[in-house]
């Protein structure tokens, strides 16, 4: 059987408690203070941030909160991330360990620059 699909940012959340329930607020609102001109919405089934695309994903993973940026995202803060599990467009934050919130906020607003400096497409 599928996941549901979550029809917003809080029934996501509301399906999880404890500590996960506080890392993925904890992500929220860090997000939400770096990124204070983008849109909450769920895509992919998961909590993401958008203003003319999506900016930065994030997810409840078995035993890590997935962060996902996008390629650029992870490769423009390669060095820093090296402590974490990184794939192309994804990092794993574990549960054992603090939330770097710090560089998630660097993460998200250097993806907001990223997107807002590029050419508006015409339709």
């Amino acid at each position: 059987m599928m996941n549901p699909k979550p029809e917003s940012v809080d029934q996501y959340l509301s399906w999880f408690s404890g500590e996960i329930r506080e890392r993925l607020e904890l992500m929220r609102e860090t997000l939400k203070n770096a990124l204070p001109d983008a849109k909450e919405v769920i895509s992919y089934h998961m909590p993401a941030f958008k203003t003319s695309e999506v900016l930065v994903y994030y997810a409840v993973a078995k035993n890590h909160l997935g962060f996902y940026p996008t390629n650029s995202g992870v490769a423009e803060f390669k060095k820093e991330l090296e402590p974490y599990n990184t794939s192309k467009g994804a990092i794993q934050f574990p549960y054992s360990q603090a939330l770097p919130l710090g560089l998630i906020a660097d993460i998200a607003t250097f993806r907001f620059i990223e997107v807002q400096s590029k050419p508006v497409k015409k339709k």
